[in-house]
């Protein structure tokens, strides 16, 4: 489990998308969740938005046919700019190549318009759930290297060391072992 200081909260979602109602009901939900919500009408106003803050933005919903720069092309630029940030397509024409290149593009889900907050509810849970297993990875990544640490090496070298110096002797004992039975040998 996560420590209190690293639990994960609200972080920040830009919403692209040239339908109005689209793009008013998803900033609004983000909002009664108490996110930091943005949101853009086209790709060039996406676009900018990313380059100006690429750390803001660790969920971005984007529409995949937009005036300007379309989906993918917003896709792309958020994963230059912050590969760690998840994307999402939404899309009213959804096709199998599209979405196959959504996927190939770093893309983290592909929803088709219409679509329900319940699917927003499920996709969300999955991003948060990642953020808290990639915190507790770090958590847990920090405590084993602490441990490891013996005198300025870590627990691994020291360990194959002893076990070194163990076969060490055990190959002279075997050697003397040899001798005193060659010794004895008629």
């Amino acid at each position: 489990m996560l420590p209190a200081h690293e639990t994960i909260s609200p972080f920040g979602v830009l919403v692209v998308d040239d339908e109005v109602d689209v793009r008013e009901l998803l900033v609004e939900y983000f909002r009664t969740k108490n996110f930091d919500v943005s949101s853009a009408a086209d790709g060039r106003a996406a676009l900018t938005a990313i380059q100006r803050e690429p750390a803001r933005y660790q969920l971005v919903l984007t529409d995949l046919q937009l005036p300007g720069l379309d989906g993918l092309g917003v896709l792309r630029t958020v994963k230059q700019a912050n590969p760690s940030a998840y994307v999402v397509i939404i899309t009213g024409y959804a096709s199998l190549d599209s979405a196959i290149q959504a996927v190939r593009l770093g893309a983290y889900d592909y929803l088709t318009k219409p679509f329900s907050l319940g699917q927003i509810d499920v996709v969300l849970q999955r991003v948060r759930d990642r953020l808290a297993l990639e915190a507790e990875n770090r958590r847990l990544a920090r405590q084993v290297n602490r441990r490891e640490s013996i005198d300025g090496r870590t627990h691994v070298v020291a360990r194959l060391e002893a076990i070194e110096g163990r076969l060490t002797r055990l190959e002279g004992l075997l050697r003397d072992a040899l001798e005193l039975r060659d010794r004895f040998r008629p």
